[in-house]
Formats: C-alpha cells, sequence, structure tokens
C-alpha cells in the first residue's frame, strides 16, 4: 500500500485529526451499542419513543408524508426480513445444506433468523432518525395526497404479510419461539 492510500492517513504518512476524530467517535458509538446488546426491551422502548416524536412532529408539521411512507416501506421490509429464515427452504434442494423439519419426527432445528433482532433494531432506529433529520429540510416536504399512500401501504402491508405468512405455513416454520421446549414429568 502506498503512502495516504490507508484510511485516516494524511499524505505523510501520519493519522490524520479529521480521521483520527472520526475513528474515535465510532469507537464510542460501538461501545455504546455493545452496551445496549443485552437491552432489548428498553432499546425498543427508545426506538418507539422516538417513532411518537417522529409521528408527532409529522403531524403538527402537516407534512413530509413521502419521507413518512418510505420509511414505512423500509420498516416493512425490516420485518419481513426478521420474519424469514435464513435459508429460504423454497430455494434448497433436498440434499443442499440444512433445512427446516417438515415432518414430526424430524430433528429439531432451531429457527435462524435472515435479519437478527439486534441489527432489525439498529436499522429501524438509524431509519427513523435519518427520517427526522429529513424533517429538517424543505426540499423533501413533496406535496402529495397522503390518504392515497396510507391506502397504498395498508394494501403493500397486507398483500407482503399474507404471502410472509403462506410461506411460514407452506415449510412449517414459526419465527416466534421462546426458550428450550420443556416437558413435564409424569408421576
Amino acid at each position: 500500500m502506498s503512502e495516504g492510500d490507508s484510511v485516516g492517513e494524511s499524505i505523510h504518512g501520519k493519522p490524520s485529526t479529521i480521521g483520527s476524530f472520526f475513528t474515535r467517535v465510532g469507537q464510542i458509538y460501538q461501545s455504546w451499542l455493545d452496551k445496549s446488546t443485552p437491552f432489548s426491551v428498553g432499546r425498543w422502548v427508545v426506538t418507539l419513543s422516538l417513532t411518537a416524536i417522529y409521528m408527532i412532529r409529522v403531524y403538527i408539521l402537516q407534512g413530509w408524508y413521502i419521507v413518512t411512507y418510505a420509511l414505512g416501506i423500509y420498516h416493512l421490509n425490516l420485518f419481513i426480513a426478521f420474519l424469514s429464515p435464513k435459508v429460504d427452504p423454497s430455494m434448497l434442494d433436498e440434499d443442499e445444506g440444512p433445512a427446516l423439519p417438515t415432518k414430526q419426527n424430524e430433528e429439531f432445528r432451531p429457527f435462524i433468523r435472515r435479519l437478527p433482532e439486534f441489527k432489525f433494531w439498529h436499522s429501524a432506529t438509524k431509519g427513523i432518525v435519518i427520517a427526522m433529520i429529513c424533517t429538517f429540510f424543505e426540499a423533501f416536504n413533496v406535496p402529495v395526497f397522503w390518504p392515497i399512500l396510507v391506502m397504498y401501504f395498508i394494501m403493500l402491508f397486507c398483500i407482503t404479510m399474507k404471502r410472509q405468512i403462506k410461506h411460514m405455513v407452506k415449510y412449517r416454520y414459526l419465527p416466534f419461539t421462546h426458550g428450550k421446549r420443556t416437558y413435564r414429568e409424569e408421576t
């Protein structure tokens, strides 16, 4: 690698002040993310609070409906990825890799999500923050008839969830399992 090719280095090979600053900010951000990992309820409470603040802001300003619609579509895509298995059973041949059990007597295999809960939360929160920032710029306030967007989003949500639920029923998986199955001892 030649001189100055590394991220955060100036032409003379010394770390630049700006590069050092952003590296340090990234380390602090990652540290806060790491500390928040075990507190899933608290993380989601903060995200729901940010969502409420965003919705109140959009309601008071009476605008930015396109931004809100885009945020809703983004969250719908995240939710579908959260509900989907990492390895899609419809894409597998019979002899290819691990699959979800399809018969009662098959071995139990845990459900592995395409998008883990932490990444789902992190992406959803980032989306809300970006949408909130967009409401500070008039360029994103495109005039639209918002009831059409609401109806289109409801239709899209229903069609997408119907397809996802059919997929779940067809391949017999449930993305919401809590803990290990326990059996009572019969006496």
